[in-house]
């Protein structure tokens, strides 16, 4: 894993690039600490800088920037490629003049992009990425970005200069950095405890839409869009002509398959690996699998908390001994919590307010204590129908949508006030016109109380235009909530959080449940493959992937309420030293005094949460805000 950098300017001289680039290069050094270089064209003016921690092909010639063999491209490249060598085999097959310099990913990327274009080659691959490719023959500039969004990046202009990083604050590190805060990001945050793709917390700075290829002409500064991967028409696809034929159990003999298949491509490396294990059913799944195709036991991580009501350390030892993996386990107390709470702002670098980040990122640095790489069970949930709220959502919907429109509005005008989050979105759902105004029901929607706080936003038009793009496409309520989130709430809040926390410590995080198979199976499954009901009429969710699971662990041991990776929030802001910091802070806000937000909305939303412990999430979101202000404006 690495970090990438770069800035097109034709007027600075080589000696203020080298200092620019350097500095840019400084910022990223934690997620590449074990070297470090950068490209100049003079003639050009376009700069690229480069961070590595060394997965594969460990030296030197694993080194970047790297160049084509034919002198054509150069290219900065942060990420895996996990079909690197089947790439290598096709192109020795149809090019027996290659004479590769070393073995590393990188390397057959970039002579892939040489023979085949950068739209076709990316299409060949299986992996997580950012990158930069420059072609030197017609002066222009490729930036590119996985299929779903593992790998961040960001560009936009500083003045009038073109910048890109795979971190806000390394552009901010850029000569002269002066851009504004959007003020309808900030919006947008406050509604989502995140700041949606494509905005950034900047005006003038974006992030490049997963599974997309900009491309720059440097002489015109004209720049074009194209995707090479697009979720929404896998699934549409799956839905139709690749929907899955087979009975219920072929389909569970299946997905362990691709996921099998998934798991053991992403275990290759030639520095030490490991697997988070929480205990759960996605963790568990993959590490199950990576222990039936490892040739020794799998190091597997887990950080349990003194506080039992959110600890599942017991279970994941049980797990970990029944699989035969090389377990460590650190207990953590709520003071272990609450020190980290001041780096978040230091370790994400824009706003961001998932709570979950702080157990993430203890876990990232236990595991770095032992291994470079770390395999994940990221998106389960989303793949394969986890969370509560899509069949809670769903059900509610279906049993009264027949009633008259003016009725269920009125019902959920009513039931929107009753302060419970699954039941404002389901109110939502009463409430829209149509199918399509769904989405504004499953967002992660604080509009309500944000709004009082002053910020700007966009109302709906986002979550509407998702909405128009998915209509046809669905085949039903969850499938719909589960494709939305993967589009959004998925790589902006999820892998945005684990690539933030795991490179904070040079972690690299891997996550096979997004490999492009197994996403193309997950959408060829109805969703009774993936919820159904029990004997006794209890919610199933998962399905499919539990039992995947219990081919390899006793039922017994999975059988348990979902407690998830979290904080007791609450409990820190009611009193304590976070809550004594936040509202020292508060009381004093920076963001009041800069505009940024209403100061009476903001002491409405401080006594409503003491009084009646409303709107924790909201709340947070705002202390997050302060604190990254604070820091950086």
């Amino acid at each position: 894993m690495c970090g990438i950098a770069g800035f097109y300017n034709s007027h600075m001289n080589t000696d203020a690039r080298i200092t620019a680039i350097n500095g840019m290069n400084e910022r990223m050094f934690h997620r590449g600490p074990d070297a470090g270089g950068y490209y100049i064209d003079d003639i050009s003016g376009l700069t690229f800088g480069h961070r590595r921690l060394s997965i594969q092909d460990l030296s030197e010639n694993g080194a970047q920037p790297i160049t084509s063999q034919d002198g054509r491209l150069i290219m900065v490249y942060n990420g895996e490629i996990y079909n690197a060598l089947k790439i290598r085999d096709r192109l020795e097959s149809e090019d027996g003049t290659i004479v590769w310099r070393g073995t590393s990913d990188t390397e057959i990327l970039l002579e892939a992009i040489a023979k085949y274009g950068i739209t076709e080659a990316l299409k060949l691959t299986k992996g997580m990425f950012a990158l930069a490719v420059y072609d030197k023959k017609l002066g222009k500039l490729h930036l590119a970005r996985d299929r779903v969004g593992e790998k961040p990046l960001y560009y936009g202009h500083v003045r009038s200069d073109l910048v890109f990083a795979s971190d806000i604050d390394v552009i901010r590190a850029y000569p002269g950095f002066d851009n504004e805060i959007d003020t309808q990001a900030l919006g947008m945050y406050l509604r989502y405890s995140f700041i949606p793709t494509p905005m950034s917390v900047y005006k003038g700075i974006y992030k490049l839409k997963p599974g997309t290829v900009m491309t720059i002409d440097l002489a015109s500064s004209e720049s074009s869009t194209e995707s090479y991967y697009d979720l929404r028409d896998e699934y549409a696809f799956g839905k139709t002509e690749d929907r899955f034929k087979g009975d219920y159990n072929d389909a569970v003999d299946e997905l362990e398959s691709v996921l099998r298949s998934a798991v053991k491509s992403q275990m290759i490396s030639d520095v030490p690996l490991g697997a988070f294990l929480s205990g759960g059913i996605d963790s568990s799944v993959c590490v199950a699998l990576m222990q039936s195709v490892a040739n020794a036991p799998v190091k597997t991580f887990t950080i349990g908390f003194e506080d039992k009501q959110y600890d599942e350390s017991e279970y994941a030892a049980c797990i970990a001994k029944h699989l035969g993996t090389d377990h460590t386990s650190l207990m953590i107390s709520e003071k272990d919590l609450m020190d980290v709470v001041p780096k978040m702002a230091e370790i994400f670098t824009e706003p961001f307010a998932d709570s979950s980040q702080i157990p993430t990122y203890l876990v990232s640095k236990l595991a770095r204590s032992k291994v470079t790489v770390s395999l994940s069970g990221d998106a389960g949930d989303e793949l394969f129908c986890g969370y509560n709220t899509y069949w809670k959502v769903a059900n509610l919907y279906n049993k009264l949508s027949p009633l008259p429109k003016g009725i269920k509005r009125l019902a959920g005008s009513v039931i929107a006030g009753s302060g419970n989050n699954t039941l404002y979105r389901a109110a939502h759902c009463l409430k829209a016109n149509d199918i399509a105004n769904l989405h504004e029901a499953v967002c992660y929607d604080m509009t309500r109380m944000s709004r009082m706080l002053g910020t700007s936003h966009q109302d709906n038009k986002q979550e509407l235009l998702l909405a128009e793009e998915l209509r046809d496409k669905s085949a039903g309520l969850e499938d719909e909530m589960m494709l939305r989130d993967l589009l959004r709430y998925h790589p902006d809040d999820i892998l945005v959080k684990v690539d933030r926390a795991g490179m904070a410590v040079s972690l690299e995080n891997r996550v096979p449940m997004l490999d492009k198979d197994v996403l193309k199976f997950a959408f060829s499954l109805p969703v009774d493959y993936k919820l159904a009901s029990d004997n006794e009429g209890s919610v199933v969710n998962k399905r499919i992937l539990r039992d995947v699971l219990y081919r390899h662990i006793p039922k017994e041991l999975m059988d348990r309420p979902k407690k998830g990776f979290s904080v007791p929030l609450k409990k820190w802001l009611t009193e304590g030293p976070v809550h004594d910091r936040a509202w020292e802070e508060l009381n004093e806000s920076e963001l009041v005094k800069a505009g940024l937000i209403d100061k009476n909305g903001l002491t409405k939303l401080m006594n409503n949460f003491l009084s009646k412990g409303e709107n924790t999430s909201l709340l947070w979101s705002v202390i997050v805000l302060e604190q990254w202000y604070r820091k950086y404006e």
